[in-house]
């Protein structure tokens, strides 16, 4: 997985490197076909002080590309709501997968009749 992270009106240093990576093995786990995803992390210039850094994603898997963004009081809090968004987008695609496959299989046994008849 090809891992980029940038940060808008911020230097991003090696410990928030290092939290951002260690976030994101927690998403390889559940689901390894990641192709690559890009971190932007900002600070806005915004009247209200409890939402000022903001934490975005881009996570291409096979077959679609998640993004997913959250603003909080803190940079690691943004962090922290991201990932959980992003884990959450993540399960349900890979649930979405599967049960698509599987349906798909399904179609095609009712149709094939490869089924034997019950016999009573």
């Amino acid at each position: 997985m090809n891992l980029t992270i940038s940060g808008h009106h911020l230097d991003v240093t090696p410990a928030i490197r290092e939290y951002v990576q260690n976030k994101l093995e927690r998403i390889t786990r559940h689901f390894d076909q990641v192709i690559d995803s890009h971190v932007i992390l900002c600070i806005d210039n915004l009247t209200q002080k409890d939402k000022r850094q903001k934490a975005e994603i881009n996570l291409r898997v096979a077959g679609k590309i998640l993004h997913i963004t959250s603003a909080a009081h803190d940079l690691y809090a943004a962090i922290d709501m991201l990932m959980d968004r992003l884990d959450r987008q993540v399960v349900k695609y890979k649930q979405m997968l599967q049960n698509h496959s599987h349906t798909a299989l399904k179609r095609l046994t009712e149709e094939g009749g490869d089924e034997a008849p019950a016999t009573a």
